[in-house]
């Protein structure tokens, strides 16, 4: 299997990457910055992960719709094909909606929504000819609604409304479409923006008791994105540890 991954230097994406070229995947992802030191690092363990397999690295503003296309050519140039294709990059700019800038509205609605469709528009050309192939993307608990972060709860309940609307169009086509939601995992963004208060009330109200670990999000995001899944469509999946909301 052939697997797009963006935002795949970090965290979640960058474990999503790694776990799939362990599992025997050919994988393509994206990065934003250059300067970027995780890339060379994640090329580097991917030769030792998966010497056999093809793992390449794309730098990508997915708020570009011409970089979006640019890209998306190459790496159907590069890899012949891509059957999955995973959604991940994302950014977070928090504030009080009463507070909170155009910028910053726009940053974060233009990166997690807006990236998304058009890296999805592109890839649908590519399922349709193939008459198969899996969108996943990843959402978050803040898609309920989360104080702080109006912009960043809005792209990410939108992604759950642009994943439905893709599994009803293009099911009868053989391509699924599913959203995975996790909760609080130990990412880099999550250390960035979370409040030791909030920390305390995942802590104390999660059934689990503990944060989430990458394996356990990057083993259900495969799951959606591989043909064991093929009669998934149009769900949304929640990996929190049981607890469905914060504050």
């Amino acid at each position: 299997m052939k697997i797009f991954v963006t935002g795949g230097s970090r965290g979640i994406g960058r474990r999503i990457v790694t776990m799939a070229l362990e599992r025997g995947h050919d994988v393509a992802f994206t990065y934003n910055s250059s300067n970027d030191g995780h890339i060379k690092q994640l090329l580097d363990e991917a030769k030792k992960i998966a010497p056999n397999q093809l793992c390449k690295g794309y730098q990508l503003n997915v708020r570009n719709v011409e970089d979006v296309v640019r890209v998306t050519d190459q790496v159907i140039d590069d890899f012949d094909t891509i059957d999955t294709v995973i959604n991940n990059a994302a950014i977070n700019k928090n504030n009080l909606a009463f507070n909170m800038t155009d910028e910053e509205w726009h940053d974060v609605i233009d990166t997690n929504l807006n990236g998304p469709f058009y890296i999805t528009r592109q890839f649908l050309q590519v399922f349709l000819a193939n008459r198969k192939g899996h969108f996943v993307y990843v959402s978050s608990i803040a898609k309920d609604g989360i104080s702080g972060q109006a912009n960043y709860s809005a792209s990410k309940a939108g992604l759950v409304g642009l994943s439905g609307t893709i599994a009803k169009e293009y099911g009868v086509k053989g391509i699924t479409s599913n959203v995975v939601v996790p909760g609080m995992f130990e990412t880099d963004m999550v250390k960035e923006t979370l409040s030791s208060n909030l920390r305390k009330f995942w802590l104390q109200h999660n059934p689990m008791k503990r944060m989430g670990q990458l394996d356990e999000l990057a083993e259900v995001a495969l799951f959606l994105g591989s043909d064991a899944a093929s009669f998934v469509n149009g769900q949304v999946i929640s990996v929190t540890g049981g607890l469905d909301w914060a504050e």
